[in-house]
């Protein structure tokens, strides 16, 4: 049956992909740790016990937070570490023993612009919120948890729909999967979102996801190739045509976009398709 008016509540169902969480570290301790802290139903734990390990992750999948082991810090560990500056948009946290002679490697993360430090045996329990409440995807939903006034996206229905999209911090999101959160039909989704005159539902989903390619693209580490990777696009000519369709423009400039860039872009004629 088809569904006759908009789901009263502005926040769908959590339908949302598993946050992505790197560890690197060589102690089976640490690893029990964190697998105890992110669980295979909560997080997915992408483990590297080389430097060269973790940046692989970073390649692979939208890391949404980082975790370096600092025990018994050596050469290798701060090359791992170093990795923070070149996915700054991606929060790293220390793994440490509180103790005297741990000084030297919290001055370090400081220098190295680390999220924060969890401490084994005090931080345990929390470690997941401690390291999720600032992970990309978190953050990115947050920051977009409110559509843009220029978008014109106002009822229920639409605000609602705006924010499952953005829970997916630039991941691919099937309208499919979006209306079964809101539980009424694709058609009825489709037709009410771009009711109006409004934006074509699609191309809303494309403009999110080019502002998760526009903040990776500023990550030193990442190349246009990689952001179409992590982001699951089908290649980086994907990528390129959809910012040309979308925004308007070649994926080399998307470094230097800010979200507010690509919506007024996007808000320019883009926001409709055809058919």
């Amino acid at each position: 049956m088809v569904a006759t008016r908009a789901p009263a509540a502005a926040t769908p169902r959590a339908l949302t992909p598993q946050p992505v969480v790197a560890l690197y570290t060589t102690r089976e301790r640490a690893r029990t740790l964190m697998r105890g802290a992110f669980p295979r139903r909560r997080a997915r734990l992408m483990l590297a016990r080389t430097p060269d390990e973790l940046e692989k992750a970073f390649r692979g999948a939208l890391v949404d937070a980082a975790v370096v082991d600092l025990s018994g810090a050596q050469e290798e560990t701060w090359k791992a570490a170093a990795l923070a500056r070149e996915f700054p948009s991606i929060p790293f946290f220390g793994l440490t023993a509180l103790r005297a002679a741990e000084a030297p490697a919290l001055a370090q993360c400081a220098a190295l612009d680390f999220a924060d430090v969890l401490v084994e045996s005090v931080d345990d329990a929390m470690a997941r919120d401690l390291v999720l409440r600032q992970a990309f995807s978190t953050r990115f939903a947050l920051a977009l948890m409110h559509p843009p006034a220029v978008l014109g996206l106002e009822t229920p229905l639409q605000i609602a729909a705006w924010r499952c999209i953005v829970a997916w911090s630039g991941r691919p999101v099937r309208t499919s999967l979006v209306a079964d959160a809101l539980s009424i039909t694709r058609e009825h989704l489709s037709r009410s979102f771009a009711a109006d005159g409004g934006p074509n539902l699609k191309r809303v989903i494309d403009l999110v996801r080019l502002i998760a390619a526009a903040e990776l693209a500023k990550n030193p580490g990442y190349d246009v190739r990689d952001v179409a990777a992590v982001l699951d696009f089908a290649s980086s000519s994907h990528l390129s045509s959809t910012a040309q369709r979308v925004v308007g423009t070649k994926p080399a400039s998307l470094a230097r976009l800010r979200a507010v860039d690509l919506i007024e872009r996007f808000s320019r004629g883009h926001g409709r398709s055809r058919g």
